[in-house]
């Protein structure tokens, strides 16, 4: 399971969290892309002092975000992204949510249209845990990090850091930063090249801009 800590009036923040409001430069406007209960742009109002704005799919969780005076609206991130105009926020943000879209190439297109920078944070499915179940025990992987059984998991697509790295040189997406983090949410901070981290690392986040 990914570890969170409550903080924010309840609300649950992540390893990750910690390390995307570390990139958000201050007084930014952000829009959070699959926002869930808040607990991210809570951070980062908090933090970085940003003027946050949110979209979430399910009701619970935008009622959530208002319970707590942030702004967040009911939204789908594969069909209402093309109502917003280019350049319409400093920074996008989207965590731990780009494999459970429909259409992630389509939806990378809108991030990197409507913000001038984005970060994303993913799962990184070629872990070596995730390997050796599926190579050695012949079924899909099922680990601390990625709880979820087959046939109920909230993530549509698997895709490895590299597979990711990938999709951002299709789409002419420039990576400023890439961070490897452990299940925890903490940077891995020895260096290594990437061909490792996609072996190592559980999940990663990336600064991107076009």
């Amino acid at each position: 399971m990914v570890e969170v800590s409550l903080n924010y009036n309840g609300t649950a923040i992540r390893g990750d969290h910690h390390v995307v409001a570390s990139l958000v430069p201050e007084g930014s406007r952000v829009l959070d892309i699959g926002c869930g209960d808040g607990g991210l742009l809570a951070l980062l109002q908090a933090e970085r002092k940003v003027d946050g704005r949110g979209i979430e799919l399910s009701q619970q969780g935008v009622n959530k975000c208002v319970e707590q005076g942030l702004s967040a609206i009911q939204g789908d991130a594969d069909t209402d992204l093309e109502d917003y105009p280019d350049n319409a926020f400093d920074v996008v943000v989207m965590s731990q949510t780009l494999q459970a879209t429909r259409d992630p190439e389509q939806v990378m297109n809108e991030l990197l249209r409507i913000g001038k920078q984005v970060i994303i944070s993913i799962p990184n499915f070629a872990h070596w845990r995730n390997r050796m179940q599926l190579g050695l025990l012949g079924h899909m992987p099922v680990t601390k990090y990625l709880p979820y059984e087959w046939y109920n998991t909230p993530n549509i697509h698997f895709c490895s850091l590299k597979d990711f790295g990938s999709l951002c040189d299709q789409l002419n997406a420039t990576v400023e930063q890439a961070i490897p983090l452990n299940s925890g949410g903490t940077r891995i901070n020895f260096p290594a090249p990437w061909k490792v981290w996609n072996l190592l690392a559980n999940q990663a986040v990336y600064v991107l801009r076009r």
